[in-house]
């Protein structure tokens, strides 16, 4: 053991000069303060990085709140009243009224009743939701009734020169029904050259039909020179709705199997004839025999 720990006089001196050195530099370590004073602070982005932080924090409190969800106020009870900021007597002053058999239908019944303060109100009344026939009441049938009975012509108003904004007083015809009809009817200058060509409006039935044309009738049609239907000739048939190129040669062959047509309707006698349709197709047409 003692071979380990003999040392020579230049090793001796060697370890003594190591620990001076470590003493020296951990001395210098711990009392020499090497930090620069000059730092050089970005103050844009740490006001940024602040927004941020600021922003963060602002949502996070605002997801600890409690939520709010709409409500019906005439079922306020103790501890959702408390929830909501109001007083003791206030929720008694709800309550009794509700012991009455009485309904709240509006925010300001809702404040004269329990007497809460403005500010309270305007917090929590966004959040009112009050039964549908209170918010939308439909109107009685003696009214109904009358807006929608049957009208003579001279009371009718023109189909033609209706809004949108009439249509929709109709029962049962809201607001894309009308401008399905005022757009259907825009795509003709001129407009309907009768009632009977709301039935080309996909979507009405004929009950609503019914409805329109107790009420709106065409007082002023679209003028159109009617064709011969003895006389006319492909080209011309095919400007005609509802006939196309096929269903025109069947109807002039069928002309010239009849030596001419003695009536409007023998139309249905046609081959893919569309009867449904007759009455919008003779709209364009007329009869007279052929000279």
């Amino acid at each position: 053991m003692k071979s380990h720990f003999t040392f020579y006089k230049e090793q001796r001196n060697g370890i003594f000069l190591l620990v001076v050195l470590i003493i020296i530099f951990q001395s210098i370590y711990f009392f020499i303060d090497f930090s620069s004073e000059n730092v050089h602070v970005d103050t844009k982005q740490l006001v940024q990085y602040k927004k941020e932080m600021d922003s963060l924090r602002i949502v996070a409190l605002e997801e600890r709140k409690p939520k709010i969800y709409p409500f019906n106020p005439n079922y306020i009870n103790d501890f959702k009243g408390s929830n909501l900021g109001m007083s003791n007597e206030e929720i008694d002053r709800l309550l009794e009224f509700r012991k009455q058999n009485k309904w709240i239908n509006s925010t300001a019944q809702f404040q004269h009743v329990t007497q809460v303060s403005d500010s309270l109100l305007k917090a929590i009344s966004p959040y009112f939701k009050f039964p549908e026939w209170v918010t939308n009441p439909k109107p009685s049938v003696s009214e109904t009734s009358y807006a929608n009975s049957p009208k003579t012509y001279e009371q009718k108003q023109d189909l033609n020169t209706a809004t949108v904004k009439q249509l929709q007083k109709l029962h049962g015809i809201g607001a894309y029904y009308s401008n399905k009809i005022v757009n259907f009817r825009n795509k003709f200058e001129g407009g309907f050259i009768a009632d009977i060509q709301l039935q080309d409006i996909y979507g009405l039935t004929p009950e609503v039909i019914e409805k329109i044309t107790e009420q709106f009738t065409v007082k002023t049609p679209r003028k159109i020179n009617k064709l011969n239907l003895n006389t006319v000739t492909s080209d011309e048939l095919v400007t005609i709705q509802h006939i196309d190129y096929d269903l025109a040669h069947n109807i002039i062959e069928q002309r010239q199997l009849r030596e001419g047509y003695k009536s409007l309707d023998e139309l249905t006698k046609v081959k893919a004839f569309p009867i449904n349709k007759l009455e919008i197709i003779k709209l364009y047409l007329h009869l007279e025999k052929e000279k």
